[in-house]
């Protein structure tokens, strides 16, 4: 049933495009009690699917712009290289420490970001006013 509840989560996350895997392996990590190498591994094969049945449905809405795409995903593939051999020569310790300062970071720049944004409307409210 965990399994379960994890996928569905997870799945409905990376569907609405920000990251389900990043979510996936800490559920699996704090609630099945995967390793890191092994909820990272998973995160891969949960990954293809999950991101082709997304790509169709962002086609289908013109929510990609190709131009862009393409050389990212390239880049992108270089980098998996490098990360995955990187990451597979990592002690688990070592590995699960850098997935954790990489949550406080992406925490850290969401919240400004909602600061930011949250400022922007209230001055923007106020000008209004006057």
């Amino acid at each position: 049933m965990k399994e379960i509840v994890i996928g569905l989560i997870s799945g409905i996350i990376s569907g609405l495009g920000m990251g389900g895997g990043t979510i996936l392996i800490l559920l699996l990590s704090m609630f099945a009690d995967a390793e890191q190498h092994i909820a990272q591994g998973t995160n891969v094969i949960f990954f293809v699917p999950t991101a082709i049945a997304a790509i169709f449905i962002f086609i289908k809405n013109k929510n990609i712009k190709f131009k862009v795409a393409i050389p990212i995903c390239l880049w992108g593939l270089a980098g998996t290289f490098v990360g995955a051999t990187i990451s597979s020569n990592m002690e688990v310790g070592i590995l699960r420490k850098c997935f954790g300062v990489f949550l406080i970071l992406i925490a850290i720049y969401q919240t400004y970001s909602l600061y930011k944004r949250y400022r922007k409307e209230k001055n923007r409210n106020n000008n209004t006013k006057l």
